[in-house]
């Protein structure tokens, strides 16, 4: 594991969420995610290589003990990191190219926390900016 690589939230209001985090903590937004001509996600810049992602969902409801919906760790070699957690008896996803230009693959804590695992590519939204449509 290198270091952590984002938080993703929902948020009830994308737009007041961005002016929160922009406003307030001075967070730029590096890029947004896209469906069907619409921004129903961003990025938000943490500084060096860690990001808040924020998805809209209008219909999610928060208590103490469930606010965030995943944390992601950035890996030096993915494939290197999927056979080691398999070896380990831990299911894990198959990886793939997200939309965003990094490689990726999901676990999850004894828990059930959710845990995405994300290679960085030459190609990232997270570097090289430019709104991305989501392919799911």
């Amino acid at each position: 594991m290198k270091q952590l690589a984002h938080v993703c939230i929902f948020a009830h209001d994308l737009e007041a969420t961005r002016r929160f985090y922009s406003d307030v903590l001075g967070m730029d937004t590096r890029f947004n995610f896209l469906r069907d001509g619409r921004i129903f996600g961003f990025y938000l810049d943490c500084g060096g290589r860690s990001h808040v992602e924020v998805f809209e969902k209008s219909e999610t409801s928060y208590t103490e003990a469930n606010q965030i919906n995943h944390f992601c760790l950035e890996v030096e070699d993915i494939d290197a990191a999927i056979d080691h957690i398999r070896s380990k008896g831990v299911e894990v996803t198959p990886k793939k190219l997200a939309c965003d230009d990094t490689s990726q693959a999901w676990i999850r804590d004894p828990n059930g926390v959710k845990i995405e695992l994300f290679e960085y590519t030459g190609k990232s939204a997270q570097f090289t900016g430019g709104d991305r449509v989501a392919d799911w």
